[in-house]
């Protein structure tokens, strides 16, 4: 199978600008670019897709460059968004910029790293507007859907910083074609028109040909993108979202976006995709794609070793293995759970049942004891009379589970 082919039975291929892009992608020498914004000191998973693509790209023998947008990244693409952006501190865009390059220079290793800031904050605005803004049209650009969209309600707008966005990724678009012989960007397909005003500038300043090709958005099972927010985002650093935890949230996965998460995320093959497809369809309370999904990319972002942890974890999460889970996997596999800090001293179940909301009152707690729905570590507790002992009872010597019939559970933290 060609690459096309390839991109096209995984769903990836959305537009293109030229009808010669499926034979250029097959006969590779191509040399491919994909920007990413530095508006945080991790990539996530809705970025994740683009990192696959040019891995895809150069496994079949072409050039590819990751773009940090340490210029454009101060101003912000107005694109999916319907206000304005906050504009980072130099600072905050450093830490980031240095974030990011960690990840992309560690998941497409051969890669060429380029920061537009190195020539786009060189360049002064005389020339900007000579060199750049003279070969395009207000009429242009106001017809671009990013743009167009900002003035759809009375109370937006776009303010003339974001509106210039465009015309600077053009400016990366024809730096990297003069610099090294970039002829290919790829990006989701709300990037279209960033994309051809890059190919356009190209085309009138270098008489050249460039190409475009876009993918369609990673949208979640309600049709909603991936993106960043305060809570809820999953990080592709670990220490940001665990290994542990962005499994799970792969586990997760709704039955009808499992299929297209495995092609557009995992390298499997047509055929074992095809089987997982038949298994979600005929014995969906199996849940056997969304844990192939999980294990599959979290070894690919986090490497199988915390794969096979993660995975572990998950298995062992209502049986007394969870005694050999290493400290940091066990908190992250109860990250969730609610906790209560205790003096490191002895005490009765009874009364920490009733303190941790496990119980409603004491008797309440008695009367579950009694009837064997009480669990310390997975261990089925002895009776009313127990006492959680923090020297013998305790994971790493400080920890302790508690947990009330399958589904309620509580982290018991003795003071150390």
């Amino acid at each position: 199978m060609g690459l096309f082919d390839e991109l096209q039975w995984r769903g990836l291929v959305h537009d293109f600008t030229d009808p010669v892009v499926p034979e250029r992608l097959d006969a590779g020498g191509l040399v491919a670019y994909i920007g990413f914004d530095p508006t945080a000191d991790s990539l996530h998973i809705g970025n994740l897709l683009q990192m696959c693509n040019l891995r895809r790209l150069q496994e079949h023998g072409h050039g590819v460059i990751a773009l940090a947008g340490g210029a454009t990244g101060m101003i912000g693409d107005p694109g999916g968004k319907s206000e304005e952006r906050n504009l980072l501190s130099s600072d905050e865009l450093a830490a980031n910029l240095d974030g990011i390059r960690r990840q992309l220079e560690d998941f497409l290793p051969g890669a060429i790293f380029e920061d537009n800031g190195e020539w786009l904050k060189r360049m002064s605005v005389l020339d900007f507007l000579r060199d750049v803004g003279k070969h395009f049209t207000v009429n242009q650009m106001v017809a671009k859907e990013s743009v167009k969209s900002r003035f759809e309600g009375r109370d937006q707008g776009i303010s003339f910083t974001e509106f210039s966005y465009m015309l600077l990724q053009a400016a990366d678009y024809l730096h990297l074609f003069d610099t090294h012989g970039c002829n290919l960007q790829l990006g989701a397909s709300d990037q279209w028109g960033n994309i051809t005003m890059g190919i356009e500038l190209i085309r009138k300043v270098r008489g050249a040909t460039a190409y475009g090709f876009t993918t369609p958005l990673v949208l979640k099972a309600d049709g909603t993108k991936f993106g960043k927010s305060e809570t809820g985002t999953i990080w592709l650093d670990a220490r940001r979202t665990s290994p542990y935890s962005f499994f799970q949230f792969l586990v997760r996965t709704e039955d009808s976006v499992v299929g297209p998460y495995l092609r557009y995320f995992t390298w499997l093959e047509r055929e074992r995709i095809g089987e997982l497809d038949g298994v979600t369809a005929e014995r969906p309370e199996q849940r056997e794609a969304q844990k192939v999904l999980a294990w599959e990319v979290t070894a690919l972002v986090h490497g199988e070793k915390e794969a096979d942890k993660a995975r572990h974890a998950s298995s062992v999460l209502f049986s007394e293995e969870i005694a050999g889970l290493d400290e940091q996997t066990l908190l992250d596999v109860f990250a969730e759970v609610p906790s209560t800090d205790v003096a490191r001293e002895p005490v009765a179940l009874v009364d920490l049942l009733a303190a941790t909301g496990l119980a409603k009152s004491k008797s309440d707690a008695r009367r579950q004891l009694d009837q064997g729905g009480v669990y310390v570590n997975n261990r089925r507790a002895a009776g009313a009379e127990a006492v959680l002992d923090p020297v013998v009872d305790t994971l790493h010597g400080r920890y302790a589970v508690l947990r009330r019939g399958k589904a309620q559970q509580h982290l018991v933290r003795f003071a150390s």
